[in-house]
């Protein structure tokens, strides 16, 4: 499962992230195949995937920014039987081990603001088992090959990856894609 994904991101290593419907039908538009789903709720969820699905893309909904439902388990289990999602991103090691048993796509997000946040990395993919894993802020090529030098989890680079240097960098570094709101990088 995990390999259609990276097959995926070795053809076109930039994913969109949306955040309102606008950005949404441009990254329809655009050659990303996979979509991060930023922004939804229990009613718009669906349709939201449905959108990106007909598209003939991935659909990940990052579950912890999912309006009305909590941070726990029954939100994934509302994702499986509502939705076609392919994956879910969140920053809760529990959440993503669980997703994994819902037949998931996992990517467990992290911020890496300071030492405690990146020497705590490994402790929390022991736990969560993800596919992948999402550094933020993605424009720390630095710190995404410290990262990959300590995890063998593919790395997807986001937040304030804003330009086209930034894009190139983050993938120097060691990650496998990046993802961006900015509809300017989608085009890259």
């Amino acid at each position: 499962m995990r390999e259609t994904v990276i097959q995926t991101l070795e053809q076109n290593p930039v994913i969109a992230a949306v955040k309102d419907n606008d950005g949404l039908e441009e990254a329809i538009q655009t050659e990303c195949t996979i979509i991060f789903i930023l922004n939804s709720n229990i009613i718009n969820v669906g349709k939201i995937v449905d959108r990106i699905k007909a598209a003939g893309k991935f659909a990940f909904v990052h579950v912890d920014l999912l309006e009305g439902t909590s941070n726990q388990e029954i939100a994934l289990e509302f994702l499986k039987e509502s939705t076609n999602a392919d994956g879910i991103i969140s920053t809760k090691a529990q959440m993503v081990h669980a997703a994994r048993n819902y037949g998931f796509y996992t990517i467990h997000r992290f911020f890496v603001v300071d030492s405690f946040s990146f020497h705590s990395i490994d402790k929390q993919i022991a736990n969560s088992n993800p596919h992948f894993i999402e550094i933020l802020p993605g424009g720390m090529s630095k710190a995404i090959g410290w990262v990959k030098d300590k995890i063998d989890t593919p790395i997807i680079a986001s937040g304030l990856v804003c330009e086209k240097d930034d894009v190139v960098t983050a993938l120097q570094a060691g990650a496998v894609a990046i993802s961006s709101t900015n509809n300017e990088v989608w085009y890259m």
